[in-house]
């Protein structure tokens, strides 16, 4: 297939082959799946939502170890958690039976384990001082001086956007490279404010949408798993594809048993957007965890990543227990379509399948 100028052109902006992107998925991605797939000629990245300033340092240092190709950091642009202890003590009770159920105390309380990025300077200054080529923001977007210092450093950045709002508010801000993220897009739905209505617009509509009417590249993501969907985006004018679900069963991710083989499942068929698991809407194959979140109301739900304390320590119990039925196994709709193998033989592959070879 002929890559366009669009995709050429935005190839040269990221410093890659090819016009495929792995998305950065916190706490399934590594240094070795980013390096693998920059090595292959992919844009490989790492998201450090979940990460300190040490930690996502590290991390930044174990890819330069293993590569000289680009890397894309990912932040999370939410707004501070909104602490409610009347809230989170009722959401603590409601999941009460589900600790006893694994054999778990359940915690006292809960805390906010993330910070956000709009307010960690020290992640700011890290990440400036170590110049990836690619910065993205996820959730919204950052102070105004930032985005001025990534671009003044000559760091292109990225922006998600699940509407034409989001997406002329990244260009406004200074964001130079739209990721069209479609509802189908497994993981953390990145509208920058949870609690609007949401148009639930699709990766094709969207990214036709977003291509049509503004002036920037699109990366088109969600739903997409091979080469022929990397063909189909571009074909829409986008100027390249981002896969998410698509590396997660790679031999680099961090992802455990129970979520490749959940992968693997039939509950790769039936994906879910839920809130329960980590207090945003994030796509995840059916389990227990998400069982539980169709029973409950978004207002009993502590906000993000305030539930996601609780979250995380029900999977921790569970998997003790041997049930892996409470795992984040974020995942966008087109899982049954994965595969297992190394990250840089599927770039390898997804090259050959849009005929970029």
């Amino acid at each position: 297939m002929y890559l366009g100028s669009t995709s050429q052109h935005l190839l040269a902006m990221l410093g890659i082959d090819w016009p495929i992107v792995q998305a950065p998925m916190a706490g399934t991605s590594t240094p070795e799946m980013a390096a693998a797939v920059a090595n292959a000629g992919g844009l490989g990245s790492m998201g450090v939502g979940a990460m300190n300033v040490k930690a996502a340092e590290d991390a930044i240092k174990a890819f330069r170890a293993r590569s000289s190709r680009s890397l894309n950091i990912n932040v999370f642009c939410h707004r501070p958690a909104q602490a409610d202890e009347a809230r989170e003590a009722a959401w603590l009770r409601r999941l009460r039976p589900e600790f006893e159920a694994v054999k778990g105390d359940t915690p006292a309380t809960l805390k906010e384990i993330y910070k956000s990025f709009v307010v960690d300077e020290p992640m700011f200054t890290m990440i400036l001082a170590a110049k990836p080529k690619v910065v993205s923001f996820h959730f919204g977007l950052p102070p105004g001086e930032w985005i001025r210092a990534f671009r003044e450093a000559g760091i292109v950045l990225l922006g998600t956007a699940t509407s034409l709002r989001e997406a002329r508010a990244c260009v406004a801000a200074g964001v130079q490279v739209l990721i069209a993220q479609g509802y189908e897009a497994g993981g953390h739905r990145g509208i920058f404010d949870p609690d609007e209505p949401d148009d639930q617009l699709g990766t094709l509509a969207l990214t036709r949408l977003l291509v049509r009417k503004l002036e920037v590249p699109v990366i088109a993501a969600g739903g997409i798993m091979d080469g022929q969907g990397i063909a189909a985006a571009l074909h829409l004018g986008a100027g390249a594809a981002q896969l998410g679900t698509a590396f997660v069963a790679t031999d680099e991710s961090a992802a455990d048993g129970g979520y490749r083989a959940a992968l693997f499942s039939d509950a790769a068929g039936h994906t879910v957007m839920t809130r329960a698991i980590s207090g945003r809407p994030a796509r995840c194959l059916a389990n227990r965890f998400t069982a539980l979140g169709a029973r409950v109301g978004t207002g009993e739900i502590p906000s993000y990543p305030i539930a996601y304390d609780a979250g995380k320590a029900l999977n921790a119990v569970a998997k003790t227990a041997g049930e892996a039925g409470y795992g984040a196994h974020w995942a966008g709709q087109g899982a049954p379509l994965a595969r297992s193998l190394p990250a840089g033989r599927l770039v390898f592959e997804l090259v050959e399948e849009f005929g970029g070879r």
